[in-house]
């Protein structure tokens, strides 16, 4: 004769890997902000560009952003793989990096 299944606990137990998959996410998205020095931006201007690109139906600018994306992604994971045991210093000298151009450009 077979156990009976405990359905609370299983439900229980889905709820709670979803709570971690949100809250894994929302820790992602932060993280991404920072890398591309999108941080620098107030939140109404982070929002706002969100919306837009949200709402781009264009799938030349789409594809075009998407290559972008991944060449970010491709070149921080290079430098990464270089130096494994380096993140942080890797994350900081490429924000370091991004965020003195567009400072300087500012302050100019």
């Amino acid at each position: 004769m077979r156990k009976p299944r405990d359905f609370d606990a299983e439900l229980k137990s889905l709820e709670d890997k979803a709570r971690d998959l949100r809250n894994r996410k929302v820790q992602q998205l932060g993280e991404l902000v920072i890398s591309t020095g999108a941080d620098a931006l107030n939140a109404e201007e982070l929002a706002g560009a969100l919306i837009v690109l949200a709402e781009t139906k264009d799938a030349g600018k789409r594809e075009a952003w998407a290559k972008r994306g991944a060449a970010y992604f491709q070149g921080r994971s290079r430098r990464t793989a270089s130096a494994p045991g380096r993140d942080t210093g890797g994350a900081s000298a490429q924000q370091s990096g991004a965020q003195p151009s567009s400072d300087s450009t500012g302050a100019a």
